[in-house]
């Protein structure tokens, strides 16, 4: 039996593909979600891919992670600059959640060098492009193992 793993996306992250594709690639977000599966797959992992624009659902889908998941991966979009929610959200729970940001959030706006995800998540991927979350996905196995 598979160990379910969350691979949540939040705000825009639906507009990859046609959304500043200098900064986040031509990949689609059903792409990745493809490529999280398959990576999955050969991990022993069920991959459940999740995306909302909505802080709320995020948090709830977190809380449910707890009580289903061996871990989660997240990529909060521009929540992850500004989400107290989100914050809190990781912290109550017990599962690994890793961070995952598509561009390298340290190359570009100032306001987004701060995450308010990572003081909580295990750790963080960012400016690998989609290839982050597969990363964060081995991570997950060297983690839960």
């Amino acid at each position: 039996m598979s160990k379910l793993v969350l691979v949540l996306n939040g705000p825009n992250l639906n507009m990859l593909g046609k959304r500043e594709p200098g900064i986040y690639g031509g990949k689609t977000l059903k792409d990745i979600e493809q490529d999280c599966r398959e990576a999955g797959q050969s991990l022993g992992f069920e991959v459940d891919c999740r995306q909302s624009n909505h802080e709320g659902v995020l948090v709830d889908w977190l809380h449910e992670a707890d009580d289903r998941a061996i871990g989660v991966v997240i990529n909060p979009g521009a929540y992850g600059h500004t989400s107290i929610a989100l914050h809190d959200a990781i912290r109550a729970i017990s599962v690994p959640v890793l961070e995952v940001h598509i561009s390298n959030i340290h190359a570009r706006e100032e306001f987004r060098h701060k995450s308010m995800i990572a003081p909580a998540a295990k750790g963080m991927v960012c400016g690998l492009g989609p290839y982050g979350y597969i990363m964060a996905l081995n991570a997950l196995k060297n983690i839960t193992q």
